[in-house]
């Protein structure tokens, strides 16, 4: 069973409302579409049937017309010949026909109307189509750009982040560790250095007492 019943209900659908009713909006929009465009190839079909059906309507009048004429002018050519019986036949014959070309512009103007309408229906559908088109297309995009924010949430939200901030802490910790060691190497060294220093400076104090003694040794 189709989504619209009738011409009108497609017209005046609220497309919005359809869609948010629905379980798969996505889905829902194809069928409407595919309904609309059905329904838009019916009307067409229609449409090109009564453009046809005023050609031939007009072909047939201008034979009757042609018909009309001809019969009324047997009539005067009857009536010129003193023929009344005849001329009065030629006159029911031309009335006859008379009566065909009535019914016949009686056809016309009908057709007329139904082309007036199937038009105005086509341009409408068209212009439905054209709007629920749109829609959809918005739709397509809110998925779209939805489905992205989900992925960047998911990545966000994953392991790969945890994992890039521990492996960015190990690399930050050996850094530390270098600088540490570093700064180890840096006091050793001084540390050597100054006690190098004490070492000669002791001996300089030894070997000053040491003359001291000597000295005083010599001189008793």
């Amino acid at each position: 069973m189709g989504i619209f019943s009738r011409f009108a209900d497609i017209v005046n659908s609220n497309i919005n409302s359809l869609l948010d009713k629905a379980e798969d909006p996505e889905k829902m929009i194809r069928l409407i579409i595919q309904e609309m465009e059905d329904t838009l190839v019916e009307v067409r079909t229609n449409f090109a049937k009564a453009l046809a059906q005023r050609k031939e309507l007009q072909r047939s009048v201008l034979e009757v017309e042609q018909l009309v004429t001809e019969w009324q002018q047997k009539v005067s050519l009857a009536l010129r010949r003193d023929k009344e019986d005849l001329a009065r036949a030629a006159l029911i014959e031309k009335q006859r026909v008379q009566k065909i070309l009535s019914s016949l512009h009686t056809e016309q103007n009908l057709v007329e109307q139904s082309i007036g309408k199937l038009a105005d229906e086509v341009s409408k559908l068209e212009g439905k189509i054209n709007e629920t088109r749109a829609r959809q297309s918005a739709l397509v995009m809110r998925k779209t750009t939805a489905k992205s924010r989900k992925d960047i949430q998911q990545q966000l939200h994953t392991g790969r982040t945890q994992e890039t901030l521990a492996k960015f802490e190990q690399y930050q910790q050996k850094i530390d560790r270098l600088e540490a060691e570093a700064d180890s190497y840096k006091v050793n060294s001084e540390a050597e250095l100054e006690q190098q220093f004490a070492e000669l400076q002791s001996d300089d104090e030894i070997e000053k007492e040491l003359q001291t003694m000597k000295q005083s040794i010599n001189k008793e």
